[in-house]
């Protein structure tokens, strides 16, 4: 086995934590029950300091005893779930009903409570200090890292750590990428306002679901024709809403949508063309319209140093057939947040396992986690622990 006897060790505590956050998920910016289980679980580890600087989110802070440079690491994990029933089968499913852990964040929990766990016991192996972020509300903008960050949890730290699972590879795959990671994650809204009128009479009216629906497909010409194809640009009508009965052409229609990308100006340029293509199209119609852009989570971007020493590390303990160098993915992430003063690396750890099931994408309410992922994240992240600890 490429872990730790410590590693090891703690494999059936790292399981049962995760059945139990599993068992008993809460939403974004809910997390009380989950903050005090985890507080009382810390509090009980020698050495660590718990403190709450917001009202569900959690941050451990692990003081090494050994003589050097005091650096102090950051490492997060989110602790949040999603409005989604869960149909996964799992005899630890979730007890919430409409509540479930279906994007692995009980596992990234059970895994920095785990490497709590090891540092405890090891404090005179590092000098300086290891600030652990249970951090709340990742799924829900503009998330919980803002919220740690504007309280001042992260001042004083010196680069940061995260790892996300993810069952787009085979557990125990390391997925590794320096420089931009994670897409910049937008929402927008518009509201189509036409004129109502009878179904049989539309030329007394301007129907806004026509205008609309022509809004739709123009906005698709965004990625196609109007952004340059190296650019990865993503842009999706995921609500459409209108009407009251179906015989009547409403008033108005309310279109919402998300953008990912990479390019900062690029992003810019998104949201003037939204403006301007809605702008064209309503006016052809004689409508009117309401645009509103909400700017969401920004790009995640690794430090070249860190991601080479992440490389290396990987590369020694596991072997190369469990690193993977990416590309950007299209998933947004609010651990860049962080990064805004400090470096910082982020890598997403493989939980893929068909034969056991564990093969679902993440936000399905299928979804099941490969627990066997847990002790690669653990031993990754007190690997790296002790080498920025002790630089």
């Amino acid at each position: 086995m490429p872990f730790d006897p410590c590693v090891t060790r703690i494999i059936p505590e790292l399981r049962a934590w995760q059945e139990h956050l599993h068992r008993n998920p809460e939403l974004s910016f809910e997390e009380f029950e989950t903050t005090a289980y985890l507080a009382e679980l810390l509090s009980a580890m020698p050495g660590v300091s718990v403190s709450r600087p917001t009202k569900t989110g959690l941050v451990a802070s692990i003081r090494g005893e050994k003589d050097g440079r005091q650096t102090v690491l950051g490492v997060r994990g989110d602790i949040d779930a999603l409005p989604i029933e869960e149909a996964s089968g799992l005899p630890y499913a979730s007890a919430r009903p409409g509540v479930m852990h279906a994007c692995g964040h009980d596992g990234h929990t059970a895994m920095l409570l785990g490497l709590a766990k090891l540092l405890s016991a090891q404090r005179a192996a590092f000098s300086g200090e290891a600030r652990l972020f249970f951090q709340h509300a990742e799924e829900l903008p503009p998330g919980g890292a803002v919220e740690l960050v504007r309280a001042g949890a992260a001042d004083g730290v010196d680069a940061m750590l995260g790892l996300h699972l993810s069952t787009n590879w085979p557990t125990g795959v390391f997925g590794v990428r320096a420089g931009v990671l994670t897409a910049a994650v937008d929402r927008f809204d518009i509201t189509v306002k036409g004129k109502g009128a009878h179904c049989s009479f539309p030329e007394q009216g301007v129907d806004a679901i026509v205008t609309a629906a022509q809004l739709i497909l123009a906005l698709q010409t965004i990625s196609a024709r109007r952004v340059a194809a190296t650019d990865p640009v993503i842009v999706s009508i995921c609500q459409a809403n209108a009407g009251t009965a179906y015989n009547i052409l409403p008033d108005e229609m309310t279109l919402t949508g998300a953008v990912r990308s990479f390019d900062p100006a690029v992003r810019e340029r998104i949201k003037a063309l939204i403006g301007e293509i809605t702008a064209g199209i309503t006016a052809s119609a004689g409508a009117s319209y309401d645009y509103v852009w909400d700017a969401g989570y920004a790009s995640v971007f690794n430090d070249e140093t860190l991601t080479a020493l992440a490389e290396q590390t990987l590369l020694s303990r596991f072997g190369k057939e469990h690193i993977d160098h990416i590309g950007p993915i299209m998933p947004g992430e609010d651990f860049y947040a962080f990064l805004e003063n400090r470096p910082g690396f982020f890598v997403e750890l493989g939980s893929r396992c068909s034969e056991k099931g564990c093969d679902r994408p993440h936000h399905n309410p299928g979804y099941r986690l490969d627990q066997d992922a847990l002790p690669y994240g653990v031993q990754y992240l007190y690997d790296m622990a002790l080498k920025l600890l002790n630089q």
